[in-house]
């Protein structure tokens, strides 16, 4: 059996959607990107069910998916979804003394990742995801 080419691909992948966030979110390194990200992807997965984690971990990129996934435990209490200016302010306390994220990350990264998701997968998932996870990668509000 040859290797999956989404797993031959994926470093150079996952630099093509580090470029993707950066332009996005209109920051000047790939650095700041995937803290970026990273951040967007922990407070995200900080609101979801171990089943629903696992469930939108398998139709991200393989490398988003390991940032989505580090240092995950089942056991962490699964925190209520609140509002966008929650989520956001949920985002830049991540790194707080070295977080560049705009205001606008949740949006842009969810922009990102649905065209770097493969987009029928992508929606099957959220079709069984709570409510606020469709939402956030909503096709018609992030295009």
């Amino acid at each position: 059996m040859t290797v999956p080419p989404d797993l031959v691909h994926a470093s150079r992948d996952f630099d093509r959607l580090l470029e993707d966030v950066r332009d996005q979110c209109m920051l000047q390194t790939r650095h700041q990107a995937y803290h970026t990200l990273r951040a967007v992807l922990h407070v995200l997965r900080n609101h979801l069910e171990t089943a629903d984690v696992m469930a939108l971990a398998g139709v991200l990129p393989p490398l988003a998916s390991v940032v989505f996934l580090e240092g995950y435990h089942a056991d962490n209490d699964v925190q209520p979804f609140g509002d966008p200016v929650v989520l956001s302010s949920e985002v830049a306390a991540i790194r707080k003394d070295h977080n560049l994220a705009p205001h606008t990350a949740i949006t842009d990264c969810a922009r990102v990742l649905r065209r770097h998701c493969d987009e029928t997968r992508l929606d099957l998932a959220l079709a069984n995801l709570p409510k606020p996870v469709a939402l956030f990668f909503d096709a018609e509000s992030v295009q």
